[in-house]
C-alpha cells in the first residue's frame, strides 16, 4: 500500500500527456470511449485511494479504533501512511465528494430542464426551426431529441449546406453526446487533473459528429467549408438559448476564432484523410488504466490485511 496507493494519483499527472494524441491521432469514436473510459476509472482510483489514505488516519483515533475494534497502538506503529498525508487526503476527499455532487445535481437538473423543453418543441422529425436571425444550431437531448436551427443559420448556409447542419447535430442526439461530456466532467470534478481529459472529450464528440456528417454526404471538404462558415455566422451567438450544459452544437464550446481553437482543427481534420485506430495509442490507454485499477485493488487488499492485523 505505501507505493500502490499513490499511483492512481500519479497517473492522472498524465492525462495531459494523454489527452491530445488520443484526441488527434484516433479515430473520433473510438477517442471519444477511450478519454471518457480513462476519466471514469482514473476519477474512481483516485478516489478510492484518497479514501484509503483517509482511512489509515481515521484508525488511529482510539475511540474509532474502539467502534471498530481495532487496536489505536498497532495502528500508529504499522500505518503505512503520515498522519499528514492522512489529513490531506481526507481533506481532498470530501472536496472531490462535495464538487463531484454539485456537478451531478447540476447535470440532473440540466437534463430534466432539456427534456422539459424538448417536450415542449412538437415536431414529426425532430427539427425545430426557430426564428432568430442570429445563427445557431444546437442539438437538445430529450425524450425524444431536437435539433434546434435558427433562421439566421439556415440563412447564413446555403440550401446544400442545410443536411451537413442536420446531419451534424442529428448525430449528438443518435450517438447521445452528452452523456459523454456529462460523464467526463463528473470524473473532472472528483478529480481537477482530469480536466483536459473532459476537454478532449468535448472536442472528439464534435468531431465525431463531423465525420458522420461526412460519411452522410460522402464529402469531407463541403463538410468543412461548410463549418467554416457556420463559424463565421455565429461566433458572436450568445447561449441564451440553450439549456445550460447540455446542447451540443457544430460551433463546439469555444470560441471558433481564438487562435488555433477546436474549429480551426475541426476544418483541418476534415481536409486530411480520415483517422484510423492507433494499436499503440489503445494498448497504451489500456495499460494505463489497468495499472491505475490494479493497484487501487492492491492498496485496497493492503489495507484489509491491515486492519486485520491490529483487530483488538
Amino acid at each position: 500500500m505505501r507505493i500502490a496507493v499513490y499511483l492512481p494519483l500519479l497517473l492522472s499527472l498524465l492525462a495531459p500527456l494523454v489527452a491530445r494524441p488520443l484526441s488527434e491521432r484516433c479515430e473520433p469514436r473510438l477517442a471519444t470511449w477511450l478519454l471518457t473510459v480513462s476519466t471514469a476509472v482514473l476519477a474512481a482510483a483516485s478516489t478510492v485511494s484518497l479514501g484509503l489514505l483517509a482511512v489509515t488516519g481515521l484508525i488511529r483515533i482510539p475511540l474509532l479504533a474502539d467502534l471498530g475494534h481495532w487496536s489505536a497502538h498497532a495502528a500508529q506503529r504499522d500505518d503505512p501512511a503520515e498522519p499528514a498525508i492522512a489529513l490531506v487526503a481526507g481533506l481532498l476527499l470530501g472536496f472531490a465528494m462535495l464538487a463531484a455532487s454539485r456537478v451531478l445535481w447540476r447535470r440532473a437538473r440540466s437534463l430534466a430542464a432539456a427534456a422539459r423543453q424538448a417536450a415542449c418543441m412538437p415536431t414529426p422529425d425532430g427539427l425545430v426551426v426557430v426564428d432568430d436571425d442570429t445563427p445557431d444550431a444546437f442539438a437538445l437531448p430529450g425524450l425524444p431529441g431536437r435539433v434546434v436551427v435558427s433562421t439566421g443559420m439556415l440563412h447564413a448556409l446555403e440550401e446544400g449546406e442545410h443536411d451537413i447542419l442536420l446531419a451534424h447535430e442529428r448525430a449528438h442526439l443518435t450517438a447521445h453526446h452528452y452523456l459523454f461530456v456529462a460523464f467526463a466532467g463528473l470524473g473532472a470534478a472528483a478529480n481537477p487533473l482530469l480536466r483536459p481529459l473532459a476537454r478532449a472529450v468535448g472536442y472528439t464528440v464534435e468531431r465525431w459528429a463531423d465525420e458522420r456528417a461526412a460519411v452522410v454526404t460522402g464529402d469531407r471538404a463541403r463538410v468543412a467549408r461548410t463549418l467554416g462558415k457556420a463559424a463565421l455566422a455565429g461566433h458572436h451567438t450568445p447561449d441564451r438559448t440553450r439549456a445550460p450544459g447540455l446542447a451540443l452544437g457544430i460551433l463546439g464550446h469555444r470560441s471558433p476564432l481564438k487562435g488555433a481553437g477546436p474549429v480551426p482543427r475541426r476544418v483541418a481534420a476534415l481536409l486530411a484523410p480520415p483517422l484510423r485506430r492507433h494499436p499503440g495509442l489503445i494498448l497504451a490507454t489500456a495499460a494505463l488504466l489497468t495499472v491505475a485499477a490494479g493497484a487501487t485493488a492492491e492498496a485496497g487488499h493492503d489495507l484489509h490485511l491491515l486492519l486485520e492485523f491490529i483487530g483488538a
